[in-house]
């Protein structure tokens, strides 16, 4: 294994491409997370049972709290763009709060056999994951 020094241009290059590009992913995360949770705070019981199975199986005020959990994640998320002294705090705890979430609703999908939610679930932990690693590592 070699080790390589990059000269100090190249180290900022390397840190505003990787800033960049966490940017772009918890953007993504909360427009999906916005949207599904709008979703699940809005729409009629029955529509969402025939788009998943588990929503048959709790109350629906669960799945109207869920959709709620997930929009104000969502907005967590960006909360740096307000104060990053105090929004990346916010944003590496929602970040690991998604992942929570994603994680045990990919569980609960396949139990389920909803095959086309859970591999969305297993995407987005793809997302999510560098982003709480990177940011967290960042807040050190």
């Amino acid at each position: 294994m070699t080790t390589q020094t990059l000269t100090p241009y190249q180290a900022r290059l390397r840190q505003s491409y990787r800033n960049l590009t966490l940017w772009t992913l918890q953007g993504w995360l909360s427009m999906f997370f916005l949207a599904a949770g709008w979703a699940k705070a809005t729409e009629p019981l029955p529509t969402l049972i025939q788009l998943m199975s588990w929503p048959a199986l709790v109350p629906a005020e669960m799945v109207q709290g869920l959709g709620l959990a997930e929009m104000v994640l969502a907005l967590l998320v960006l909360a740096p763009l307000i104060s990053w002294k105090w929004g990346r705090p916010l944003l590496v705890t929602a970040a690991a709060g998604l992942l929570t979430l994603e994680t045990v609703m990919l569980g609960v999908h396949l139990v389920g056999g909803d095959v086309v939610p859970a591999l969305t679930n297993a995407a987005l932990i793809a997302i999510t994951a560098p982003v709480l690693w990177f940011r967290a590592r960042e807040a050190r």
